[in-house]
């Protein structure tokens, strides 16, 4: 008899421990990823830390903060990424010192897919005789001249009213497509850091197809001069 009830007893308890354990498993998925939103950059990082600690552990249902503390901003903004359930979002978002606490999110690069997002596709009509009287100015950090978007295949020479100069110092060379450029500070007009050369092909670059930010997103990557120039239907 002493020896069923023991038994008895530790079926139970088996059963027992399976529930807390399937439940527990339950609120794990219900958690996700919040980001809180504390404000500017603090004073002390380490007090920053010890802050989002103190916040998290002020969330009863959280046995231990390590297991859901992701990461703790504390240079660029104040803040902290955890995961949480609804309910502890929301009570989190009470907390004094708090600005807001909102779901991560996953952005996606648009490096090659930009003029599609904005509605300009691949499909507008051009006029080749009234671009190619255009000429765009940039004032940057300089162009890399043999990037593909600035090659001059299949162009003829620069507009007669051109007036400008390459006066552009060491390891540059102007041609039918980078008509011009003119050095101020550094000894060259070639782009070093690399604002320049992406600021002047988004503007006025040539189409270069299987262009990607280290294998992602690959596509063609293609000027906005003329998408605006028949969007705004100019002469």
């Amino acid at each position: 008899m002493a020896m069923s009830s023991f038994l008895l007893f530790v079926d139970i308890t088996v059963i027992l421990m399976l529930c807390i354990s399937l439940c527990h498993g339950a609120v794990g998925h219900d958690r996700k990823v919040y980001i809180a939103y504390l404000g500017a950059a603090p004073d002390r990082e380490d007090i920053a830390t010890s802050q989002h600690s103190a916040m998290l552990q002020s969330l009863s249902t959280l046995s231990s903060v390590e297991n859901y503390l992701i990461k703790s901003y504390k240079r660029s903004f104040n803040g902290f990424a955890a995961k949480l359930t609804n309910e502890e979002a929301k009570k989190l978002a009470s907390f004094k010192g708090v600005v807001s606490v909102f779901p991560s999110k996953v952005f996606h690069l648009h490096t090659t897919r930009s003029w599609d997002f904005l509605g300009h596709n691949q499909t507008v009509n051009r006029n080749a005789a009234a671009e190619r009287n255009v000429i765009v100015g940039v004032i940057d950090t300089g162009i890399c001249p043999k990037s593909d978007s600035f090659s001059d295949e299949g162009f003829g020479p620069p507009p007669q009213k051109w007036k400008g100069a390459c006066k552009v110092g060491q390891n540059f060379t102007c041609n039918n497509k980078l008509i011009g450029a003119r050095v101020y500070i550094t000894d060259s007009a070639r782009d070093t850091e690399g604002h320049g050369s992406h600021t002047a092909s988004t503007a006025a670059g040539n189409n270069v197809v299987n262009a990607s930010f280290y294998g992602f997103p690959e596509g063609t990557a293609r000027e906005g001069f003329h998408q605006q120039w028949y969007h705004q239907k100019l002469p």
